[in-house]
């Protein structure tokens, strides 16, 4: 069985075995990581994993967990964030209607005929 090196923050060079390392390769390769627990503190460490090391970490025989980011995550957004006092507006907003399909359609006209409520 193949012993990986790695560096925790706190402790130094630390080995593990391929089962006490986590290999998530996302879609976009630079949010790809690997992380362990420290076998001296038990701190979570999390490294960056790139294809170099991803390539290691492989051949150590780590598994691999896929991580694909939805396109929307990745979409570009204009205008002001929304705020907590925006949130906090839409819930009472929704906690003051009997059924929140009256405010949708005030906010989509012509959307009525594919709206229906639970009942």
């Amino acid at each position: 069985m193949a012993t990986i090196k790695a560096t925790s923050p706190c402790c130094g060079d630390v080995e593990l075995k391929p089962a006490q390392v986590r290999l998530v390769v996302c879609s976009v390769n630079d949010w790809s990581y690997y992380s362990f627990g420290c076998t001296h503190c038990g701190d979570e460490v999390r490294k960056p994993a790139g294809v170099e090391v991803q390539g290691l970490l492989r051949t150590g025989g780590v598994p691999v967990e896929h991580w694909v980011v939805p396109a929307e995550a990745l979409e570009e957004h204009a205008g002001p964030a929304i705020s907590y006092d925006d949130v906090l507006d839409f819930a009472l907003r929704l906690q003051s209607l009997e059924t929140p399909v009256a405010a949708l359609i005030a906010l989509r006209p012509g959307l009525s005929g594919g709206l229906r409520t639970a009942g």
